[in-house]
């Protein structure tokens, strides 16, 4: 028996097993979720086109998906090696995903160089 239940034992009390984080924080993230996607909508809604409109649309992602692993997987409140080891792996393999894409760009252009003809 760890020295919190021992303690907890002795006065008589049930040890805590867990966190509990306040419903306020759940509700306020669920509020962000709403807002995120309503501006979000509103990227597609408004008329936005090109670059801008796909930079909003994957900001507005990335911000939500962020919300959701930190307060909904509980990321926020995790020791940082089990942080690391659940969201470093697909970090890496969108750094990887993207080298290809460069090298797939560099392949292209390339053959249209040195070959001449349309792919």
């Amino acid at each position: 028996m760890n020295e919190t239940t021992a303690h907890a034992h002795i006065q008589g009390q049930q040890p805590q097993t867990g966190q509990q984080h306040p419903i306020r924080l759940y509700l306020f993230v669920w509020g962000l979720l709403f807002v995120l996607s309503a501006l979000s909508y509103m990227v597609d809604y408004l008329g936005i086109q090109g670059y801008l409109r796909w930079t909003l649309i994957l900001i507005f992602m990335m911000l939500k998906a962020g919300l959701i692993v930190a307060v909904f997987m509980h990321m926020a409140w995790e020791r940082l090696a089990l942080v690391y080891a659940i969201l470093l792996p697909p970090l890496l393999v969108l750094v990887f995903v993207a080298l290809m894409v460069s090298e797939a760009d560099y392949t292209i252009f390339t053959r249209l160089a040195f070959f001449g003809a349309a792919p």
